[in-house]
């Protein structure tokens, strides 16, 4: 038997090689757009690998029907099952784009076990179709023929576009209206192509139909979403600049010039903040109340990011505030709770560590509202922790009274205060640092200027870490007393 091509299995062939090499490049084109979802990537993936599939069953069908040979009739066999079985999971596949598109609800997930029930009813025709001859058969010279009940291997696929075009029409309001009419043109050109195959054999509108169709739905799926991305990075750019401007507003909040105080001779402080995210919650801040007493503070607010900087900020206006007016220690912390319990519905809180340094005699008057223990060097001795009784955090429960103490700084000694992003700084092995590394640190070189100090903690710090990312804000303050003006001149 001559093995010759009509013009119309031409037309065929060269139509579906045009479309697998169409369906090829998508797949390309897919795998290399890596800002499109997850999700919407692996879709298209293997939508169109069962696109490529099916229309390289039927190119190997047009290319071996009528040829002789037993193995020829199994080979057509097996890739005429393929055809039509990738065909079902085509629409199967179209069915739960669509699903997921129009949200229906409650149904979805019923739905979803019928699209699967009834792929399942479409590969069992399918075999039972092949094997008795009645869907399609092949004569003894391998030609391809339909059989009278050829409709059934249509039947399910059809289905499955029939929900599709409920769903469309339920739920449509709720789509984009491009991807509503890339949807439709893929359901009805198909249903066009099969309908009209089903009457008449030759040029495979099929192919074509669902080839052309996908290839315009992923088109506008994939402008859907590199538009959606575009704002999203229009947004990320918006919000990246805005938390750079907070950060800068937050920094400039808190005393960042040095010397701080270059016409007193008592003292000299340093402090510094680094946030984990753009904007952190940790603050501290220094100032004098008077020309004798210098108030000190070191807080950690709860959580990190906006939130935690936003009750920062209004955390030390209060602080400062109070103490202005010239409190104690004890009564600052005491009437600050009370103003931020008043206005704290999301239930934030703050540590605080606040003393009250009298310039002239050394005497230091501290409150502890639950946070770290502060670390003090006294000339002959190195750092160590002063174990202070702590009160409840600031924020916690509105009515509480908070306790003070007193320490006695001599000329010479030194106050480091910090946030728990110092001793609970983590390395890739989920280390902390401590509080022993922190004070083995501080006595490296404890008589050192508070700005060296805190730079020798932070390279302890660093160094310990290493490149493990950093989870909170690392917050510190380093004061150094003189001695009053009257004693150094005694002296």
């Amino acid at each position: 038997m001559d093995f010759i091509l009509s013009a119309v299995d031409l037309i065929n062939i060269f139509g579906i090689a045009a479309g697998i090499g169409v369906c090829g490049l998508c797949t390309v084109q897919i795998s290399a757009s890596t800002h499109l979802r997850r999700e919407v990537r692996r879709y298209f993936q293997i939508f169109f690998l069962f696109i490529i599939m099916y229309i390289s069953a039927h190119l190997a069908r047009q290319l071996m029907d009528g040829m002789p040979g037993n193995g020829v009739h199994i080979a057509l066999n097996a890739v005429t099952v393929a055809e039509m079985l990738t065909a079902g999971l085509m629409a199967n596949m179209m069915s739960i784009l669509v699903l997921s598109a129009a949200k229906p609800g409650k149904y979805e997930k019923p739905l979803t076990a019928v699209l699967f029930v009834l792929l399942g009813i479409h590969a069992v025709l399918l075999i039972v179709g092949a094997l008795s001859g009645l869907i399609y058969y092949f004569d003894e010279n391998n030609e391809y023929h339909r059989a009278s009940l050829y409709i059934l291997s249509n039947v399910c696929p059809l289905i499955m576009l029939g929900i599709d075009s409920v769903l469309l029409i339920r739920y449509g309001n709720n789509m984009d209206r491009r991807i509503k009419t890339a949807l439709w043109i893929y359901m009805i050109a198909p249903i066009a192509a099969i309908l009209i195959q089903s009457f008449f054999y030759g040029i495979q509108f099929i192919i074509f139909a669902t080839v052309g169709a996908a290839v315009y739905m992923f088109s506008v799926i994939v402008q859907d979403q590199n538009e959606k991305f575009e704002k999203q990075q229009v947004e990320s750019s918006r919000i990246e600049t805005e938390l750079t401007m907070a950060a800068s507003i937050q920094a400039d909040m808190l005393p960042n010039i040095y010397p701080a105080f270059p016409e007193r001779p008592e003292f000299d402080i340093h402090a510094s903040m680094d946030p984990a995210k753009e904007v952190g919650g940790d603050f501290y801040d220094f100032f004098l109340t008077d020309d004798d007493h210098l108030c000190m503070i070191m807080a950690d607010v709860s959580g990190k990011g906006v939130p935690a900087a936003l009750f920062m900020m209004a955390s030390k206006i209060i602080l400062a505030n109070n103490a202005m007016l010239g409190k104690s220690p004890a009564q600052i912390l005491t009437d600050a709770n009370t103003a931020i319990c008043s206005h704290n519905r999301e239930e934030m809180f703050v540590t605080v560590w606040l003393g009250i340094l009298e310039l002239s005699t050394g005497k230091l008057t501290a409150a502890n509202a639950g946070h770290e223990y502060p670390a003090l060097y006294r000339p002959g001795s190195g750092f160590e922790l002063v174990k202070d009784k702590h009160g409840l955090v600031i924020g916690g429960v509105e009515g509480i009274k908070y306790r003070q103490y007193e320490l006695r700084m001599e000329p010479g000694s030194r106050l480091f205060l910090y946030t728990d992003g110092v001793p609970e700084a983590t390395n890739a092995e989920k280390k902390l640092f401590g509080t022993e590394r922190m004070l083995t640190a501080l006595n490296s070189a404890p008589e050192n200027t508070p700005e060296m100090i805190l730079k020798n903690v932070r390279g302890a710090v660093d160094s310990f870490v290493g490149d493990a990312e950093q989870f909170d804000d690392l917050t510190m303050l380093c004061l150094e007393y003189m001695g009053s003006a009257a004693g150094r001149e005694d002296k």
